[in-house]
């Protein structure tokens, strides 16, 4: 027997085994594994922090019993884990050395030989692989074919064969037609055991079963005398349309012999058998023509390796859904055997699964069928934020589309991005200094912004696409998830413009950060081939006919960036005709606005109602494998009257909910700095110029302000923040220890100590009064305007701080951030303007009129003198300052007014002090 050459282009990939596998491969059934939960203890990663923490989630602990030894694993967030852990310690405990299989090419030829052996022994039909389900089957079929088992099944359903063979033939891993060559090379040497077919593709054991083995299988299953099973035909032709397919497999019979006379073939092992489609736990496949037997007889390996040879036409729509080549019509089907039973499995397919999957292998198809929402979803242009977005994550969906076109995995490299004190935050026209991070320094330094790239394999490890744009983000999981869609928008692009030149696919590939390879256009050949698009709100064939809104107006129509809930029905319909059918339909479906995030026609209804109100209005039915995806699921009259030129889609949709935009994303789409960082700036300025050593926050959250100021230097020497919110305050504390903690050995931080206060800021507390410095910015627009009043007169009366710094949105400014237009006449200028409050939120946002009247009048009464100014925007340009800002400062006789205030009770949640870091240290 020849010996073949190993690739060293593309070496096989080892297949180290996993724990379980190598107990299960010495103990089998002795082996018992038993899962618990384990509470795990509540870690607070916050010394000092007074608030009890969150429980953590369950972990799971694993008792595996051997008949040697005992042993339990660490605690994991998953059951496998622990699973895996418990039988990685038994392996260490017991001294199992683990052998990784790694063959030479005479050695893999010799395994192969003893697997096709044991596959014809007597010990398989006992076992539980699913393999022996055919093995049985075949002694049951009649005539000539008694016995008989096609190569393709021993090609395809034992895993342990295309391992071996990928040790003699890299190839083999992909090629199935190679698999089955050298399985009938390797039963050419089991002369005394098995016997090959001369005319058919079928290896058949020498001398029968033991009647004591073969017995339990002539008496039959308890499945019924006929099931009926439905399948798909794909016929080669691409002008023949793919049809749905009753099979009556008979459980006397093999049911590859039914698929076999179903697409004309004379028996099982002239079938070839695809890789599984879809889901890796699936059994559904393509069943098509196998070459004939001469072709192998005449061929030498390295021919079989480099070539398919079949005979007849390719079934480019088959070959496309099974990644690799399929001849000839084809059935796809959900049929077989399983590790889970020893009875024959069977799943019906339908038409609509069959698009569905079509629909699967593109970006925006994948995410339509995510949100189920094939008539109304659509792949979003941006991702925002995490809290907007709806459906499979961008990242999933990329891991989704490379496997289903049979690539790798892509791989993701994130880095973090410093900042010299020159350069600007995210969204800067500057260009940011990247660096590579080394491990420790990553675990330290887990701070932004990002930048990420992205790397994309065939299964050889061959690169055909690669991503490293410029651009950079806040957080780390939000850089990932915007290049993953940003290739995953591009590759949409690619899919829906069959006609696209290579030239102008290089343009598109550089103005975006992308480089492509060779191989990228070879991996993605057929899909022009195969699938057909057209838009729908398009101005040629998709555009609404009409939109008839009713219900009453409630003035809460939504603006870009909102969340718009609706519920909608999608109904196919003839003009003229009674005939309607519903197709889709949701109860309650969310997407943001202004992102793309629906059907064009679908959001530009949405924009035009209230909450409340309700729309109708129609399309034409564009002939795609979107539609033919929700369309291919109903009846046959359905399905006929959808081919119809006259057919349209009529659309219901009622208007919910509408949550609006976060403020501070609306913010930074309109400044650069974020609005954010220039408060920040802007308190850090005050600081300096009065060189103050205390500063106390008013309504500190999560503790934003308080962070952000510990990366400037400044004379502050104590730092306070007070708000009524604990979860908040827990936040603010983990994050300020964590890095005070940093700085407590840096010369250039002053800070000493630093508390944090559960209290409401319209109550008095001693422990807060005359600091230097107070800062409240953006807080009081979410109080009551009585309480925003109230908050005024008891910190000016009573807390008396030298500087207070008040900060909050300028309503006037909304109608820039919203994209509404400024009339031309200063005096119509607000007038009837119907603004939204920038977050739900606010209970007020005033104008720079009510902003000034309400400080002037408090500065007057407790003898403090202010002065406006902002930040975003110019004072001197119409409408103002987006964040309006007043500077309070105290009088030189000290407050004048002090009103009597009951000193209430603050609760301390957190407490820092340098002193006792270093003594620690």
């Amino acid at each position: 027997m020849a010996e073949a050459g190993r690739s060293q282009a593309n070496p096989p990939k080892k297949s180290a085994m996993t724990p379980k596998a190598i107990i299960h491969q010495k103990f089998g059934d002795k082996a018992s594994y038993t899962v618990e939960e384990v509470q795990a203890p509540i870690e607070n990663g916050c010394p000092g922090l007074a608030i009890p923490q969150k429980a953590p989630p369950c972990l799971y602990r694993c008792t595996l019993q051997l008949p040697e030894t005992t042993v339990i694993s660490d605690t994991f967030k998953k059951k496998k884990d622990a699973e895996q852990s418990a039988a990685e310690k038994a392996i260490e405990q017991l001294g199992i050395r683990q052998t990784e299989y790694n063959p030479t090419v005479h050695e893999a030829w010799d395994d192969l030989a003893r697997r096709v052996s044991y596959l014809f022994a007597n010990e398989l039909l006992s076992s539980t692989h699913p393999i022996r389900g055919h093995f049985r089957a075949a002694w049951i079929r009649e005539g000539h074919f008694n016995g008989c088992v096609p190569v393709s099944v021993i090609a395809v359903f034992d895993p342990k064969i295309c391992n071996i063979c990928k040790y003699i033939y890299p190839a083999a891993e992909a090629n199935i037609l190679l698999v089955m060559s050298l399985v009938l090379k390797a039963a050419s040497t089991l002369t005394d055991l098995v016997v090959i077919s001369d005319e058919q593709l079928s290896i058949q054991r020498r001398n029968p079963y033991p009647s004591e083995i073969i017995s339990p299988i002539n008496h039959g299953s308890s499945l019924p005398e006929s099931i009926p099973i439905d399948v798909v035909h794909i016929p080669v032709s691409r002008d023949k349309a793919v049809e749905s397919l009753t099979l009556n497999i008979s459980a006397t019979g093999y049911y590859l012999d039914i698929i076999a006379h179903a697409l004309g073939l004379m028996e099982a092992s002239d079938v070839q058998i695809s890789r599984t489609i879809g889901k890796a736990s699936s059994e559904m496949r393509i069943y098509s023509s196998a070459p004939k037997k001469h072709i192998f007889d005449n061929l030498s390996e390295p021919q079989v390796n480099q070539a398919s040879h079949f005979e007849g036409s390719k079934n480019i729509r088959a070959s496309y859904l099974a990644g690799q080549e399929i001849y000839g019509d084809a059935i796809m089907a959900s049929v077989g055997y399983t590790w889970r039973s020893s009875e024959f499995f069977h799943e019906a397919v339908s038409l609509c699964l069959y698009y569905r999957l079509l629909v699967n292998k593109i970006p925006s198809g994948a995410y339509q069928i995510s949100r189920n929402a094939i008539l109304a979803a659509k792949l979003p242009s941006t991702y925002t934020t995490k809290s907007n977005w709806r459906g499979s994550i961008p990242r999933d969906i990329l891991c989704t589309i490379c496997r289903s076109h049979h690539l790798s995995e892509p791989v993701f490299s994130t880095q973090s991005i410093s900042l010299d004190s020159s350069l600007d935050l995210p969204g800067s026209r500057k260009k940011l200094k990247a660096t590579q991070l080394g491990e420790e320094e990553k675990s330290k330094a887990a701070v932004g912004p990002f930048s990420c790239a992205v790397k994309i394999y065939s299964k050889n490890q061959d690169l055909i696409l690669q991503c490293s744009p410029q651009e950079s983000h806040r957080k780390q999981t939000d850089a990932v998830q915007s290049i993953a869609l940003k290739v995953l928008s591009w590759l949409d692009i690619y899919f829906k413009k069959p006609d696209i030149s290579l030239e102008k696919l290089n343009l598109l590939a550089g103005k975006h950060g992308f480089h492509f390879t060779p191989n990228f256009v070879k991996e993605f050949a057929l899909c022009h081939s195969v699938h057909s698009f057209s838009s729908i709100g398009t101005a040629d064939e998709g555009e609404p006919s009409f939109i008839d809104i009713g219900g009453q107006n409630s003035e809460g129509t939504p603006s870009n960036g909102s969340l718009a809930s609706i519920s909608y029905t999608v109904s196919l319909f003839k003009e003229g005709d009674c005939f309607k059918e519903n197709l889709e339909s949701c109860e309650e479906f969310e997407f943001e606005m202004g992102n793309e995030a629906v059907w064009p026609h679908l959001e530009a209804a949405v924009a035009q109602m209230a909450v409340g109100q309700s729309a109708y209005f129609t399309v034409q039915l564009p002939l795609s494998d979107l539609t033919l995806a929700a369309v291919a699921g109903n009846s046959a009259a359905t399905q006929s009257l959808s081919s119809s030129r006259s057919c349209k889609l009529e659309y219901c949709v009622t208007l919910l909910q509408v949550t609006e935009p976060m403020e501070e994303r609306m913010e930074q789409a309109q400044f650069s700095p974020p609005l954010s960082k220039q408060r920040v700036e802007f308190a850090v300025q005050r600081i300096k110029e009065s060189s103050a050593a205390s500063l106390v926050d008013f309504g500190c959250g999560s503790g934003s302000l308080l962070d952000s100021l510990l990366s400037y230097p400044t004379s502050l020497e104590k730092i306070v923040g007070v708000d009524i919110s604990q979860r908040a305050l827990a936040k603010a504390a983990k994050s300020l220890h964590s890095k005070l903690n940093r700085l407590s050995n840096d010369p250039s931080s002053k800070i000493k100590s630093a508390v944090l206060y559960d209290g409401s800021i319209t109550n008095f507390n001693s422990r807060l009064r005359d600091f230097d410095i107070a800062t409240c910015l953006e807080v009081i627009e979410h109080m009551e305007e009585e309480d925003a009043c109230l908050f005024g007169d008891v910190v000016l009366s009573s807390f008396t701080p030298k500087i207070l710094v008040v900060s909050t949105p300028n309503y006037e400014y909304n109608v820039i951030l919203q994209g509404c237009t400024l009339p031309d006449d200063p005096d119509e200028r607000y007038q009837g303007q119907t603004c939204k409050f920038r977050n739900h939120d606010h209970k007020f946002e005033w104008t720079r009129s009510q902003f000034e009247h309400w400080a002037s009048e408090l500065a007057t009464r407790h003898d403090y003198s202010v002065e406006f100014s902002g930040v975003g925007g110019a004072a001197d340009v119409e409408p103002g300052f987006a964040s309006q800002i007043a500077i309070f400062r105290r009088g030189k006789d000290g407050n004048l007014t002090n009103m009597e205030l009951v000193d209430s009770q603050y609760t301390l949640i957190w407490e820092w002090s340098k002193e006792n870091v270093l003594h620690k240290e």
